[in-house]
């Protein structure tokens, strides 16, 4: 069970209240080291599913594992800014892409009970929306100039029609199970 994926994984867990306390400290340089928390947090996170198919290391753990890190990961995140900005858009951003995971995650469980767990497994589409969201989560933490601000909140709208976009794609995808009597 204690892999180098599984390891990392846990780790990404362990600095999500580590990321929270270091936002929030009273210094200059907390936004760049809460950013950089994340950003590390982010690179675990691919790292791990590398090295779980490379090593050939992929445990049930893991794959339970790995998605709620990520999640609590992202949502943790996306709280803290909303909150910190308090601006409708991100905070709007923010619920739309919490709800899908919450929403996407339900669907993919109750999928894997009907046996059909492939019909919406993780997609291309995903994968461009969760790179998205890391980029512009990163620069709305670290706030360093306007120029990254504003190509933090073009990443985030940009995100969060991706995650309206994915989530439909996977509300398709399971309608025929969806919509039986």
């Amino acid at each position: 069970m204690w892999n180098i994926p599984n390891t990392l994984t846990t780790f990404r867990l362990f600095l999500i209240p580590v990321f929270a306390v270091v936002f929030y400290l009273p210094y200059s340089w907390a936004f760049f080291a809460a950013a950089f928390i994340f950003w590390l947090a982010s690179v675990t996170d691919i790292l791990d599913g590398y090295l779980a198919r490379k090593l050939n290391q992929s445990t049930p753990f893991g794959a339970f594992l790995d998605p709620v890190a990520d999640k609590v990961m992202v949502s943790v995140a996306l709280v803290m800014i909303a909150a910190h900005y308090q601006n409708v858009w991100i905070t709007f951003a923010a619920v739309v892409i919490i709800s899908r995971e919450i929403v996407i995650s339900a669907l993919r469980e109750w999928m894997a009970g009907l046996g059909k767990r492939a019909s919406v497994a993780v997609s291309s589409l995903g994968k461009f929306k969760t790179a998205a969201q890391m980029l512009a989560i990163i620069g709305l933490i670290w706030q360093f100039s306007p120029w990254m601000l504003m190509l933090s909140y073009i990443l985030l709208a940009t995100a969060t029609l991706l995650t309206i976009v994915s989530m439909l794609q996977y509300l398709i995808a399971a309608k025929g199970e969806l919509l039986k009597s």
